[in-house]
């Protein structure tokens, strides 16, 4: 009579099911540690919004007060429908939209298709080149600042939106670089079997790079985005008509020539922050997916 033995090597099922239990167990509670750690964190970091959030709805007798006062009785929501008179608010947010949009497109042309040449297109000395555009990382703006001022002026661009657009047209050493990053992940075969089919290097890029390369592309367009909707010292340096004024701008020059009105400058700063915050709550994963997948392969 044949008698079936059970191998050395077998883990009963109770016991691999208890292993597995406590595996589970030991994830969350790492997770509930690494979250209850955050929490703290993000509330430091959220402390100045919510300040100005309550300062934007208290009545004028509690903007002072001391103890200070975060949660305002009554709530003073006037503040808001106030603030837009009391600066040319829809004015200064078209002017900031028209330069944060036209920006984020030049951005978006430009450094896609000179990353596509950097890591798709063999020729000589591209890594070279490639090697020269992320070392202008290490300029920092007040390096450039006067140069290209003298050469704005002497253009005549001074005094309207084109120097604070026209230069992100001709490329970023920082979204070239993740950009690059990104397209070099893509396998060449994909390109390559195009070719066979008859495309041009115009056609891969268009059919094929770039419907691949979305959440790269979302990365390059919040960056570019969020820091066109706050540059304060471009406008302050190129703009002189009230006109053409953007928020930041606008609102500082306000602040400054018709007193500290607090609740409406608290008002008008939560209204100039909610689109950013909106824009990164709704766009969150794509845009931590395009940071981790622009380093994988250098």
């Amino acid at each position: 009579m044949a008698v079936e033995t059970q191998p050395a090597h077998a883990v009963p099922a109770a016991s691999r099911k208890s292993w597995l239990t406590g595996k589970r167990i030991k994830q969350i509670l790492r997770s509930v540690l690494i979250h209850a750690a955050l929490l703290p964190a993000a509330f430091v970091f959220m402390l100045p919004f919510l300040w100005m959030l309550s300062t934007s709805l208290k009545p004028d007798e509690q903007l002072y007060a001391y103890p200070p006062i975060w949660i305002p009785h009554p709530l003073n929501w006037a503040n808001y429908p106030n603030t837009v008179t009391y600066i040319p608010f829809f004015q200064y947010l078209w002017n900031t939209v028209t330069i944060a949009v036209l920006s984020t497109i030049g951005a978006l042309i430009s450094g896609s298709m000179v990353a596509y040449s950097l890591a798709r297109i063999p020729w000589p000395g591209r890594n070279l080149l490639f090697i020269a555009t992320v070392a202008t990382l290490m300029l920092p703006f007040q390096v450039t600042l006067i140069p290209l001022f003298l050469v704005f002026r002497r253009l005549g661009w001074v005094g309207d939106f084109r120097p604070l657009i026209v230069p992100h047209f001709f490329g970023s050493a920082l979204y070239i670089f993740l950009l690059r990053q990104f397209f070099m992940t893509i396998p060449m075969e994909l390109s390559e079997a195009a070719r066979i089919d008859g495309a041009n290097e115009l056609r891969i890029y268009w059919s094929i790079i770039l419907p691949l390369s979305k959440p790269a592309l979302a990365t390059v367009a919040i960056f570019e985005f969020i820091a066109r909707w706050r540059d304060y010292l471009g406008p302050l340096i190129y703009l002189s008509d009230q006109r053409l004024y953007t928020l930041s701008l606008g609102l500082q020059q306000y602040s400054s020539q018709y007193g500290r009105e607090w609740g409406l400058l608290m008002a008008a700063s939560v209204l100039i922050t909610l689109p950013i915050i909106l824009l990164f709550f709704f766009l969150q994963k794509t845009f931590v997916q395009g940071i981790t997948l622009t380093g994988i392969k250098g």
